[in-house]
């Protein structure tokens, strides 16, 4: 790998739950449904911190859903 190419950082479920506030449960089912896009290590899952980020960033849902 060159030095130059960026280094992709990856969290684990667990890591991926904590920030997201969610149960390791719920971080299963968004990688097992295609929602969050993850790599399979052995017998874990990894998450790509940029995935993570893309799937926050996009996530939102606007105010005026709220009230319907």
């Amino acid at each position: 790998m060159s030095s130059d190419q960026p280094r992709v950082r990856f969290l684990t479920v667990a890591e991926v739950a904590e920030i997201m506030r969610v149960s390791k449960m719920t971080v299963y089912r968004l990688v097992h449904s295609g929602e969050m896009p993850a790599v399979r290590v052995g017998r874990s899952f990894r998450v790509p911190k940029d995935a993570l980020d893309h799937y926050l960033a996009t996530a939102y849902i606007e105010g005026d859903r709220l009230s319907s």
